[in-house]
């Protein structure tokens, strides 16, 4: 069961944020200039030969201060009502799995996976399930138990639902580390890693209460599809596993 429980976990979108204030460290004021002597005269560039290219000056990286990375996290999360996706999971101990999260706001979810697994994690707004279709087992808990519930909120204000522990930003990707102590079995760690130009999510990884780590890694995203309302049916008991 722990094994499974540590799985949805991997999972789950946890969102969690707080009162951490993240500020910039003050800069030192710079003092005037002194030039001894006389001032040399700049060299004059040679003007580019006829038909050679010139190359603008690359742009220099500017990076999010934590507010505006918090700011636009909140905007994607709360414009996101349907999604879906293929998601590739690699666990712990590099084993890989793959297949395709469904989203329809408020509270349901689906992630199916693709053979040879057998599991699908089915939320319909209230109850979260893990379907081992092998075993005909389902295991059942509250959405507020797991770090899906951040995911499946209609709205969600970081800034007063949960605690942030860093926030990065670089050329190649916004990284908010989040902490979620409400989730069955202990405190899970969450890093959510977002593309810095349309700031959509396409990386996270959990740390779960055990200390398993699990990356699940997005692709194909689809936000205007509806997804079928049966893919959200909880199956009561283990003869309704397909």
């Amino acid at each position: 069961m722990t094994g499974k429980i540590a799985l949805m976990l991997g999972l789950a979108f946890g969102l969690v944020s707080g009162d951490a204030a993240f500020a910039a460290p003050p800069q030192a004021e710079a003092g005037p200039t002194v030039l001894h002597g006389p001032i040399p005269t700049p060299t004059p560039r040679p003007a580019p030969e006829k038909g050679e290219s010139v190359t603008a000056p690359a742009t220099p990286f500017v990076p999010l201060t934590p507010a505006v990375a918090i700011e636009k996290a909140n905007a994607y999360f709360n414009k996101t009502k349907t999604m879906i996706a293929d998601f590739v999971q690699v666990g712990s101990d590099d084993r890989r799995a793959e297949g395709k999260v469904f989203v329809q706001k408020p509270g349901r979810l689906r992630f199916e996976y693709a053979a040879p697994a057998t599991l699908d994690i089915i939320a319909d707004g209230t109850t979260v399930v893990v379907v081992d279709r092998k075993v005909n087992s389902v295991q059942q808990y509250f959405i507020w138990q797991t770090p899906l519930k951040f995911l499946l909120k209609d709205h969600i204000d970081l800034n007063h639902d949960v605690k942030v522990l860093n926030v990065t930003s670089a050329p190649d990707a916004v990284t908010i580390i989040v902490e979620d102590s409400q989730v069955f079995g202990g405190t899970s760690r969450i890093k959510l890693i977002f593309d810095p130009v349309t700031f959509e999510l396409k990386q996270w990884q959990v740390t779960d209460p055990q200390g398993f780590e699990t990356l699940v890694s997005l692709f194909n995203q689809d936000f205007t599809t509806v997804p079928n309302p049966a893919l959200f049916q909880i199956y009561r008991n283990a003869s309704n596993t397909k």
